[in-house]
C-alpha cells in the first residue's frame, strides 16, 4: 500500500523506474555473460556480438588492454587501468573492491563491445592532444575511461563533463583525482547540456549512487521555476549549449547519454556538431530515437562506423528498453 501511494509522486516513480532500468541492465549484462562462459564459444550466443561496425572493434579493445594492471584495495580497476569506487554503484560493485576485470569481450557491468570500442576509435583517431567532452558524465565514466587510455597512448589530455547532479560532479571530481588527472586536465561543469542557453530544472535524489538517469526540465518556464524553488524537489541550473562547453575549439569525441534527449539535443545542435566534433557516441533510449539521429547526422554528411539497436524486451505488447543502443559517429569534413 505505502510503496503503491509513494509511485504516485512523480519523482519517487522516477528515482523507482531509474533505479529498475539500471538494475535490468546489470542483470541483462551478467546473463549475457554467464551464457558466453557456459558455452565456451565466443559469440556463439550473445547478443553484445550483434553489432554492426566499419572497424575492428575487438582489435581496438585489444589493443587498449594493459597486461601489467595490479589491484588496489580499495577500488575495482577496469582492463585500461581505471580505478572506479564501488561506493558510486553499491549495488553492482559492492564488495568487489581490490579486483581487476578482464577485458569487458562481449560486455561488463556498465557497456559492451559497441561502446567500448566506439569511444577507443576515437582515441585511435586522435593525435598529440585528446579532448572529450561528456553530457550527462556522471562519475565521468567515458572522461576517465577515454583519458586513461589516450594518456597511455602518450597523448596529452584536455577532460570535459557536464552533470546536473552535485554529488555526481564530487563524484566526477574524486575520479579524477584517484586516476591521477590534473586539475588542468579536467573540468566538469555544474550544470545541464542543452541546445540554447536558459535555465533548466534538475531533480534533487536522496540516494546518488542508485540512481544514474535523473532527467532535467529544460527551457523551464517562469511558473515552473517558482513552483520548483518552493518544492524544494529540483535544483535551478545553467542550461549550457555545445559552443560554450567546448570553449570554441574542436573535440575528438562528444559522448551524449542524456536519458533520452539524445535526438532533439543532435537535431538542434547539428550545425556545431559540425563545427566542432570529430567523432560522437551515443547511447540511444529508443528505436525512434536512433532514427531520428540517423536521419539528422546523414543528412549532414557524418559516417556511421558503429550501431548497435537498444535490446528491448516486450512487456503487455509494448517495447521497454532492457539495455540501451549505441552509435558511433564520425564526422566526414576535416575540423
Amino acid at each position: 500500500m505505502l510503496k503503491t501511494a509513494a509511485l504516485r509522486i512523480p519523482q519517487i516513480r522516477r528515482l523507482w523506474q531509474d533505479r529498475a532500468s539500471l538494475l535490468a541492465q546489470r542483470d541483462a549484462l551478467l546473463r549475457e555473460n554467464q551464457q558466453l562462459r557456459a558455452s565456451g564459444e565466443p559469440g556463439s550466443g550473445s547478443v553484445f556480438f550483434h553489432y554492426n561496425c566499419s572497424f575492428d572493434a575487438i582489435g581496438a579493445m585489444n589493443s587498449h588492454a594493459r597486461s601489467d594492471l595490479q589491484a588496489h584495495p580499495s577500488y575495482v580497476t577496469n582492463f585500461l587501468g581505471v580505478k572506479v569506487s564501488p561506493r558510486f554503484f553499491p549495488g553492482i560493485l559492492g564488495g568487489k573492491a581490490g579486483t581487476v576485470e578482464p577485458i569487458p569481450i562481449p560486455a561488463n557491468w556498465h557497456a559492451d563491445i559497441a561502446e567500448w570500442a566506439a569511444a577507443l576509435r576515437a582515441v585511435d583517431l586522435a593525435s598529440g592532444r585528446f579532448r572529450v567532452v561528456e553530457l550527462g558524465c556522471g562519475w565521468g565514466c567515458w572522461l576517465n575511461n577515454t583519458g586513461v587510455a589516450a594518456r597511455n597512448r602518450g597523448l596529452e589530455v584536455e577532460l570535459i563533463g557536464i552533470e546536473g547532479d552535485s554529488e555526481h560532479v564530487a563524484y566526477a571530481h574524486e575520479a579524477m583525482a584517484t586516476n591521477g588527472f590534473s586539475e588542468k586536465e579536467f573540468s566538469i561543469i555544474h550544470g545541464v547540456a542543452a541546445p540554447r542557453k536558459g535555465v533548466a530544472l534538475f531533480p534533487i535524489v536522496e540516494n546518488p549512487g542508485a540512481s544514474w538517469g535523473s532527467e532535467p526540465i529544460l527551457e523551464a518556464s517562469a511558473a515552473q521555476i517558482k513552483e520548483a524553488s518552493t518544492s524544494g524537489q529540483y535544483q535551478q541550473l545553467d542550461a549550457v549549449p555545445l559552443v560554450e562547453i567546448v570553449k570554441g575549439e574542436p573535440v575528438d569525441l562528444l559522448h551524449i547519454d542524456i536519458q533520452g534527449g539524445e535526438a532533439d539535443f543532435v537535431e538542434a545542435a547539428i550545425s556545431d556538431l559540425n563545427k566542432f566534433v570529430r567523432y560522437i557516441v551515443i547511447g540511444t533510449h529508443s528505436r525512434q530515437i536512433e532514427g531520428r539521429i540517423m536521419t539528422a547526422l546523414l543528412n549532414e554528411g557524418w559516417k556511421l562506423e558503429m550501431e548497435r539497436p537498444a535490446i528491448i524486451e516486450l512487456v503487455d505488447g509494448r517495447p521497454r528498453i532492457s539495455v540501451d543502443g549505441v552509435q558511433g559517429w564520425r564526422n566526414a569534413f576535416s575540423i
